[in-house]
């Protein structure tokens, strides 16, 4: 391996690091999600607002770094600590401001809006450093995300945080040694990668362009089936496993079964999708991967209450699924898109794909009393179904061509 070969290396590994501490924020009052609805005294349809309110921040974050040029005016070796210590303080801040449920909520908004300087920045940074092999290595970073996405629950099931105000507390302190982590590893990559300003008149352009939009319904539909999965399905694990288990043993049981499938089965995903995509091209990818995550969010409710081991194997396989396309549709922009509008294409990707989630989330939260948790995941598949039709129809658009090397 070549001496700048092992620079790139070490830099992905301290990133992604990096990465997984300082995006353990984003779900760590959803992991207490439970004890905090006693604590702040939320009706069942508030719950959800828990991380609704980070999607939001973060959509509007990315908006604002998008519009006023933030990300290319901040150099990443700043704006990822910067983002990483404030975002701490707004989850930090949540533990004594818990009682007014509106400030509680504003809190986790702020703290959304920071993590935008986190993940995004990321993602170009290491794009800068990877020239070659860029699909993989953002992949790696992406698996790094859905680690820490996962991180609180693998901390709960261990038992040692406490009471929810330290795990809340021990999750800021993650995110802060993701600042110090990034002040002393991250270097100057030896190219930069400049992303265009987002504006509104670019919007029409993306919207009349058909292939883009067809790429767009894939993503829309894959993030109306991932955070939803995300958010709901270590209480899915809870609640289904409580006639085999209680007490401390159900909740470590359920918290690090929660982990493993969206984690560890994560990192699988995003990983050999990354791989897969450059092998096979990435509308087969990506069907192929929300094809399997449709069938999983259909089944898996029919093993509520059934043997654990079949209920976590559709999880651990739901897990891996629903990650292993994501990558490809932001990759699939920057290859169909004209260079004028990339950078407008990929904020609008993104800002809408995560308004979405907050009504997947939410949508979770009433259907429940309805239908029950035997069919409640089973609307998620509207996503990968709508999904699955707008890759296969961009498949057969010419300029798909442009897309890995030609294998669409």
């Amino acid at each position: 391996m070549k001496m700048h070969d092992t620079k790139r290396a070490r830099v992905l590994i301290w990133v992604t690091l990096a990465e997984v501490l300082a995006m353990s924020l984003w779900f760590s009052a959803s992991a207490v999600s439970s004890t905090l609805a006693t604590v702040m005294n939320l009706t069942p349809y508030q719950v959800p607002w828990i991380t609704a309110s980070v999607q939001i921040g973060f959509v509007v974050g990315a908006m604002l770094s998008a519009i006023f040029g933030i990300q290319d005016r901040i150099n990443p070796r700043l704006m990822f600590p910067v983002s990483a210590v404030l975002a701490s303080i707004f989850n930090l801040l949540f533990v004594f401001e818990v009682h007014i449920v509106i400030l509680g909520f504003i809190l986790r908004f702020l703290t959304g809006i920071f993590l935008a300087g986190i993940y995004p920045v990321a993602v170009q940074f290491i794009s800068s450093w990877f020239p070659k092999g860029r699909g993989l290595a953002v992949g790696i970073l992406i698996g790094g995300l859905t680690l820490g996405s996962a991180l609180p629950e693998f901390v709960i099931g261990l038992s040692f945080a406490g009471t929810w105000e330290i795990f809340i507390m021990i999750s800021s302190g993650l995110a802060f040694i993701a600042a110090l982590i990034a002040i002393i590893t991250f270097h100057d990559p030896p190219m930069s990668i400049r992303t265009q300003r987002f504006t509104w008149k670019s919007i029409s352009k993306i919207i009349k362009n058909r292939s883009l939009m067809y790429d767009n319904f894939g993503y829309f539909g894959h993030m109306w089936e991932l955070y939803a999965m995300w958010t709901w399905i270590p209480t899915f694990l809870y609640l289904s496993w409580n006639n085999y288990f209680t007490g401390q043993t159900l909740v470590e049981y359920s918290t690090i079964a929660a982990f493993v499938s969206i984690g560890l089965a994560g990192i699988i995903g995003a990983v050999a999708g990354g791989y897969l995509a450059d092998k096979v091209g990435r509308t087969a990818e990506t069907a192929g991967s929300m094809f399997i995550s449709g069938l999983c969010s259909l089944i898996i409710g029919f093993t509520y209450g059934d043997i654990p081991a079949i209920t976590f194997a559709i999880a651990f396989i739901w897990g891996i699924t629903v990650i292993s396309d994501s990558a490809q549709f932001s990759t699939a922009v920057t290859e169909l898109a004209p260079n004028e509008y990339v950078g407008s294409a990929l904020t609008f990707q993104m800002a809408v794909g995560f308004l979405l989630t907050v009504g997947s989330i939410d949508l979770i939260s009433y259907i429940v009393p309805i239908i029950g948790w035997k069919f409640a995941f089973s609307l998620l598949s509207i996503g990968p179904l709508i999904g699955i039709i707008s890759m296969l129809k961009l498949r057969k658009r010419p300029d798909s061509i442009l897309m890995a090397f030609g294998r669409r």
